[in-house]
This record gives C-alpha cells, sequence and structure tokens, in this order.
C-alpha cells in the first residue's frame, strides 16, 4: 500500500511485535507460528488450492489480487489487489496500519468485504474513519497471533486489540464473533499471514 512510515506508525509496529508474543489462541499449546516456506514461487504454486466458500469465486484467476499474487506479497499489501476489499484497505491506509501489518509474522485476519462495511450507516462509518484511535481499535481486533488454518480456527482467539474473538463451526462452515459473521472465502495465504473474508465488521 506504500504507506510512509512514521513514527506512530513505528510506536504501532514495536507495540504490534510485542502484542503478537503474548497473544494466541486460548485452545492452542502453543501460539507460535507455522514455519513457512523460504520460497515466495513455491508458496505460490498451490495457493487457492485448499481455499473454501462461496466468496473464493470472486477472486480474480490472475494477477496482483489472484490467489497466486496474494500469496507473494505481505497481508495489507495483498488486500490492496483483493476487489472484495477496497474499503478496508483504505480503513488499514487512514489508520496507518498497513506497514505495521505487513511486517508482522505469522498471523490471521479476518477482511470485512466491501458489503459488509456497507452495511454500517454512511455516516457512522464516515466518523469511524475519521477517528483513527477507534479505527486502530476496530481493525486490531480483526487480527490474531498465529496463522490459523481451518481445522484451529474454531475456539476463542486473543485479538490484537487485546481482547478475544470466538470463532464458531468447522469443515468449510464457520462464524466468526458475537456478530455471527460467516466467512465467506477462508484459508487465503498471504506471504505473513492467513485472511478469512468475512461479511460483517467485528466490532470489540
Amino acid at each position: 500500500m506504500n504507506l510512509r512510515r512514521t513514527g506512530s506508525a513505528a510506536l504501532l509496529l514495536g507495540t504490534l511485535s510485542l502484542s503478537l508474543m503474548a497473544c494466541g489462541s486460548d485452545n492452542s499449546g502453543s501460539s507460535a507460528a507455522p514455519e513457512k516456506s523460504d520460497s515466495s514461487s513455491s508458496a505460490a504454486m498451490n495457493a487457492g488450492a485448499d481455499t473454501f466458500g462461496p466468496g473464493c469465486k470472486l477472486i480474480p484467476k490472475d494477477g496482483a489480487g489472484s490467489f497466486n499474487g496474494m500469496a507473494t506479497a505481505p497481508v495489507a499489501t495483498a488486500a490492496s489487489a483483493n476487489p472484495l476489499l477496497k474499503t478496508l484497505v483504505a480503513a488499514v491506509g487512514a489508520a496507518d496500519l498497513g506497514d505495521t501489518l505487513n511486517s508482522a509474522d505469522g498471523i490471521t485476519v479476518f477482511a470485512p468485504t466491501d458489503d459488509a462495511f456497507a452495511k454500517i450507516p454512511k455516516k457512522t462509518l464516515d466518523g469511524v474513519l475519521a477517528d483513527k484511535a477507534t479505527l486502530t481499535k476496530i481493525l486490531t481486533h480483526h487480527v490474531v497471533a498465529g496463522q490459523l488454518s481451518p481445522d484451529e480456527l474454531a475456539g476463542t482467539h486473543k485479538t490484537l486489540e487485546g481482547d478475544s474473538i470466538t470463532v464458531k463451526g468447522s469443515g468449510e462452515e464457520f462464524t466468526v464473533g458475537k456478530e455471527n459473521a460467516a466467512v465467506l472465502c477462508g484459508n487465503i495465504p498471504t506471504a505473513n499471514a492467513t485472511v478469512y473474508v468475512i461479511d460483517t465488521v467485528l466490532m470489540p
């Protein structure tokens, strides 16, 4: 997303690193992120093979926004190429979280679609986008430590914001948070994160 690193962004990055070291899934024996291949091209070869959900058909077949393209880019950059996530990308930019997310090592991101943000009244959404502190709190509520595979997804997980989020379901059907946000396309790999695209914005 080519966001300029500022003093506040650097502080957020330090906070993110410490938070991710401390937080993890309540139902997991370890908060360590799975090891990733050193080869980006190798990771891209099978990108999308294990994704699931009705929204996956909306992902481009090629280019930066495709599964292969996103697999080789850090998560905020990957999201910027995804046609379903334009509002989320704008929100991440407004909160100066792009560099922070791109620099994180091993996270899971629950990514609301444009339609998810459209459920919020425009006046309310505009107010949130203009309030950096509130926006940061909401966005970090969508991030948990570790790259969770579908069989690790169900359970209660500590968020970067500091609270917890509960995922219910199994197989290829999951809901997230008290909002019961449905996973539209799950298990999307990026260079440093696993993404689950959801149909509702999660509130702390």
